[in-house]
């Protein structure tokens, strides 16, 4: 995910994107591009799938950047690996069904996909601007208009423990468990911000913080 990475919101610079390609060349791998978020990063450095077309399986989709039912995704990639992609998607989704394919053509076309881009960028800022606000003078890592905040927690801080307190108060975050791609686990936490009323996400932010807080003091 060189452009909104998630967890963490990075976006790689343009010299990483090509330091990138020029290992992956070197070695002879095979890029898959993750774009699930790229739409919500302005003025982000090109996708690696243009900087390497010949080696990069670029995949996306409406699901994230227009409305959670538009199923409907896309894979672009070198010519050579059409057959096998295509022969995976059938022997798993078979395929999208008409109608949301049609409404995503119409869509696509007729300008509205942009749109809703656009209002979803100045909605994430917004929530994050929030989240700043509410959780300010606790560490956190985000993109400026991600959907997403990582929160790291203090080292002897039980990650467990505060997911179980804020269930009960019906707030649901995620450990960095399912992020983690080191045996060691980080301290963090992995807040999503989107889906409920601004309101609502003020209130579960201020019980993250509350819940945070308590176990550095337990």
């Amino acid at each position: 995910m060189p452009t909104l990475h998630n967890p963490l919101g990075w976006v790689l610079s343009a010299g990483q994107r090509a330091r990138l390609v020029e290992i992956a060349r070197q070695h002879g791998v095979t890029i898959i591009e993750d774009a699930s978020y790229a739409y919500l990063a302005e003025d982000a450095p090109p996708p690696l799938a243009m900087l390497a077309p010949e080696a990069t399986v670029y995949v996306s989709g409406l699901s994230k950047s227009v409305a959670t039912g538009l199923r409907v995704g896309f894979v672009a990639a070198p010519p050579e690996l059409v057959p096998a992609l295509e022969g995976a998607i059938r022997s798993t989704t078979w395929n999208t069904p008409a109608l949301t394919a049609a409404i995503a053509r119409r869509w696509l076309d007729d300008g509205t996909v942009e749109r809703l881009e656009v209002r979803k960028r100045e909605d994430a800022r917004r929530r994050q601007a929030l989240a700043s606000q509410v959780l300010a003078g606790l560490p956190g890592i985000a993109h400026p208009s991600s959907y997403f905040r990582w929160l790291p927690l203090a080292r002897d801080s039980r990650p467990d423990r505060i997911v179980a307190a804020l269930a009960r108060r019906r707030v649901a975050v995620a450990t960095a468990e399912p992020f983690a791609t080191t045996p060691a686990v980080p301290q963090a936490l992995r807040l999503a911000l989107g889906s409920v009323g601004h309101a609502e996400l003020r209130d579960a932010l201020a019980a993250v913080r509350h819940e945070v807080e308590r176990d550095v003091f337990r």
